[in-house]
């Protein structure tokens, strides 16, 4: 138990910087769709899908790789692993802005940024920076510095908000008021640009304050080192590729697969805009990831029964804070919509939706253990793949049909078929004995609230909703109590003379 403690501490510590920084950037949302067109709130959907994607490439795996080998019995050197892999990250993220740089042309053109080259550098720099600085926040999990890395996190996240409202607020305000003072570096007609170039100078930053986990080694290069990291970090590389295009390739192919583009790029700005509201569900399922990797390869030195039991409760325990968090979302999404500019209430249905398809995810992920641990990484890029496979039939066969819709409920039944298959699949290969009927019971109870919250107990009256649906959050609550045989601690009473 002493390990879950553990896990959920550092979950906590590392959800400060994901959860209230994506919450930060949340805020950005309104901000983003009350000052541009939806049509280009649609090209910052469209630059992010891509970017995504692209910094998963320039990582091609290497953070669980370092895990992997940095815990290894035959390497018993982590600094050898940790520079090893940093050299080939540094290697990669430059030659990928040389590359952007000579076919820039063609690249803007792909990109949806015609006449604006420096918007698609300004990305291309920024994925690099992140793509190299992904493995010093690895090394901080690793170390088990979780206040360092969020701090780390927060700050960039302070400044990428800061540099956002200064460019997009203050910049216009001045131009009106006092154009001399800003006109030598601002240009209205570089729009958007200015959110890259906020996202830019943040990357930069943080990058020298990682500058104590990148001295006070010896830099050291092994090759063979690096094929074998490379050889488990490959299947994980199509993983993660797949992945991340289950999470965005909806957003990349939407452009094309609607007739008019000028209504797809409102329809991806709409889709885009109320898929942020789901973001509460991402937050928590990356806070768990930064803390779960380390634990579950911690974990394997451990033996026995013991070492199951620990992958056993750390599932449930995500399972129930994932519904409550679903049912949270749905329940107050009156009030959670105003983040979002009213020309964009129409794609709110997809919200439960895509949280949903998030929490299958989140399961999958928490399913992927017995192949990293059992080095048969293959088996993830296979699940990957057979859920890309269901995300772009769908995504063909129903966006055309049903717009954004068509998007949401594919990403829905990618990841359900993701689970599904990697749990099926996990029994035969590494069986753990997960609660299943404890974890369908709690899939049951938040089911049947949800229905109770939003369609029997609903009143004409806003607020008389919104406190009897938190009636059923703590009902819910009282019942995972129940069943976990949790009981609130009791004061004692103290006798006076």
């Amino acid at each position: 138990m002493g390990a879950i403690k553990s896990l959920m501490k550092d979950t906590a510590i590392y959800g400060v910087s994901s959860i209230v920084g994506r919450f930060l950037n949340w805020c950005l949302v309104p901000l983003y769709t009350i000052c541009f067109p939806v049509a280009e709130y649609g090209v910052v959907t469209y630059v992010y899908a891509v970017v995504a994607l692209a910094l998963i490439i320039l990582t091609y795996g290497l953070e669980t790789g370092f895990f992997r080998f940095a815990n290894h019995d035959k390497w018993k050197d982590p600094q050898l692993v940790y520079s090893t892999a940093l050299t080939s990250l540094a290697v990669t993220s430059t030659l990928f802005c040389i590359l952007v740089a000579l076919f820039i042309r063609p690249v803007t053109h792909w990109m949806e940024c015609d006449g604006h080259p420096s918007w698609v550098m300004i990305m291309a720099a920024c994925v690099a920076i992140d793509a190299f600085s992904a493995l010093p926040f690895s090394y901080l999990r690793f170390r088990k510095r979780p206040i360092r890395f969020a701090f780390l996190r927060v700050v960039n996240i302070g400044i990428n908000i800061g540099l956002n409202l200064f460019f997009i607020l203050a910049c216009p305000a001045l131009m009106k008021s006092y154009p001399a003072t800003v006109d030598w570096f601002y240009a209205p007609s570089f729009g958007v640009g200015y959110i890259f170039l906020a996202n830019l100078i943040a990357s930069v930053v943080t990058l020298v304050m990682l500058w104590p986990e990148l001295h006070g080694f010896a830099w050291r290069f092994n090759p063979r080192l690096l094929r074998q990291m490379l050889a488990y970090s490959a299947p994980l590389l199509v993983l993660g590729v797949a992945g991340i295009m289950n999470q965005t390739i909806d957003k990349i192919l939407y452009p094309s697969l609607v007739s008019d583009p000028a209504e797809a790029m409102e329809g991806l700005g709409i889709y885009g805009a109320n898929y942020k509201i789901a973001i509460v569900m991402v937050m928590f399922i990356q806070a768990f990831r930064f803390a779960y990797e380390p634990f579950i390869f911690a974990q394997a030195k451990e033996r026995g029964e013991h070492k199951l039991q620990a992958y056993r409760d750390a599932m449930k325990i995500f399972v129930i804070f994932a519904l409550l968090i679903f049912m949270g979302v749905v329940f107050y999404l009156d009030i959670l919509k105003y983040f979002i500019s009213p020309r964009y209430f129409s794609g709110l249905k997809v919200v439960p939706i895509v949280m949903m398809a998030e929490l299958f995810f989140g399961i999958f992920f928490n399913l992927s253990l017995w192949y990293k641990l059992t080095d048969k990484t293959v088996w993830g890029m296979y699940f990957s793949l057979l859920g890309l496979a269901v995300t772009i039939g769908l995504n063909a066969v129903l966006v055309p049909r049903y717009g954004y819709m068509g998007c949401a409920w594919a990403a829905f039944a990618c990841y359900a078929t993701m689970m599904a298959t990697s749990y099926f699949v996990g029994l035969a290969k590494y069986p753990i004995g997960y609660p299943m009927k404890r974890i369908f019971a709690y899939f049951a109870v938040a089911a049947g609230l949800y229905v109770l919250g939003l369609y029997v107990l609903v009143t004409p009256w806003l607020w008389v909703n919104w406190i009897i649906r938190a009636v059923i959050l703590t009902g819910y609550l009282l019942i995972v109590m129940r069943f976990e045989k949790i009981r609130l601690p009791r004061r004692r009473m103290v006798k006076t003379a």
